[in-house]
């Protein structure tokens, strides 16, 4: 287990360099930053701010050009590939816009399938998935495919694979992008309810509404933080504009 008194996320002067022709862009530009065990927080800012830089090496998907990732304490650009997968795999859940379900399997069969990657008994594996559909409200839907299910109801199985392992960062990339503001502010119901002492949730949007439901709000523009608080606290007018 972690010490509880390491960061779950750090970044030391992290930088992420892209090349475009002849222009080098700076996606990410020497940051610094500290995400504590059990935070919630949303990462904003405008198209090109470098956010989605940030959620690719946050989820071990991408490598900064210089600078360290710390994932509870571990310095996760000095891991091979297969043990980047395995981080990936048991340790960081994901929830995207787009829910990426396989059409013809089923709920259960949906989230069930972090554990075949992991190599899990199938016992096991149906016993856990069960309960990951219960713990976002569609213990009764585990036999439906995804084209039988509401928009919302999918969102959940994406979120209910991505918790089934038990991992210490939920990583959430527009996660009600695709959903009707009725049937989103359900699922960001749903993930107030998911806080917890041991799980890192990072959520992030370019919607000042939704960033305003976590804890903590870190606003990007141009590869660098430009501001790091409360949301009461967060102009998006200065900061995004």
């Amino acid at each position: 287990m972690p010490d509880p008194a390491t960061p779950c996320i750090a970044f030391e002067q992290l930088t992420r360099l892209y090349t475009l022709g002849e222009e080098t862009v700076h996606a990410l530009d020497h940051v610094d930053l500290r995400v504590e065990r059990g935070e919630h927080v949303a990462i904003v800012g405008p198209s090109g701010s470098g956010k989605s830089t940030m959620l690719q090496i946050l989820g071990c998907l991408d490598s900064p050009t210089s600078g360290v990732y710390r994932l509870d304490g571990e310095d996760v650009g000095r891991l091979g590939e297969s043990a980047l997968a395995e981080v990936r795999n048991r340790r960081i859940g994901f929830v995207f816009q787009q829910f990426h379900l396989l059409k013809r399997a089923s709920a259960r069969r949906n989230v069930e399938l972090p554990l075949v990657y992991a190599g899990r008994p199938a016992a096991e594996r149906r016993e856990r998935a069960d309960a990951a559909l219960a713990s976002v409200g569609l213990a009764d839907q585990r036999h439906r495919r995804p084209d039988q299910l509401s928009g919302g109801q999918r969102q959940r199985v994406a979120i209910a694979r991505a918790l089934v392992t038990d991992p210490s960062v939920l990583l959430a990339d527009e996660p009600t992008g695709n959903l009707d503001s009725r049937t989103g502010a359900e699922v960001l119901d749903l993930f107030d309810s998911l806080r917890s002492p041991t799980r890192t949730l990072v959520l992030v949007t370019h919607d000042a509404a939704l960033a305003a439901r976590a804890r903590r709000v870190i606003a990007l523009r141009d590869g660098r933080i430009e501001y790091d608080g409360a949301p009461a606290g967060y102009t998006p007018e200065t900061v995004l504009a």
